[in-house]
């Protein structure tokens, strides 16, 4: 069984997210999928004008509930939890390239760990809903 890892924030959860995971869990047949959902006082790092609608914990049974994910872990920062978990592949999203991302991929490469990116879902962002909200 293949552990595989992605991670993001996941507020104002939608569509392309779901997507996001079944794309993860599909990357191999056994994929044991975990997903990382960002603590709350720690997104404004990296999205300093975020405005979170959910709390932690909310976004964190809402990634539970999912069927296709296996296991939830919170984290703080993307480059270091990838040095924490166990883990043999790290799927990130096509948007996901902060400088952030760009450690913790350079991290797993290094390590050998496979790293595969996602595709985007069309149509759909949470920065779209959340401008179609404030219209």
């Amino acid at each position: 069984m293949k552990k595989v890892l992605t991670v993001g924030v996941f507020d104002y959860f939608h569509y392309g997210h779901l997507k996001v995971f079944e794309q993860a869990k599909g990357i191999c047949p056994d994929a044991y999928l975990i997903v990382a959902v960002q603590e709350s006082e720690f997104i404004k790092n990296t999205k300093p004008d975020a405005e979170i609608f959910y709390s932690t914990n909310v976004r964190t049974e809402l990634v539970a509930a999912i069927r296709c994910v296996d296991e939830v872990v919170t984290y703080t920062n993307v480059a270091d939890i990838v040095k924490i978990l166990a883990f043999d592949i790290f799927a990130v999203g096509a948007d996901q390239n902060h400088e952030g991302f760009q450690k913790a991929i350079k991290y797993c490469q290094e390590q050998g760990k496979q790293v595969v990116r996602l595709k985007r879902t069309p149509n759909i962002s949470s920065s779209s809903l959340k401008q179609q909200l404030q219209d």
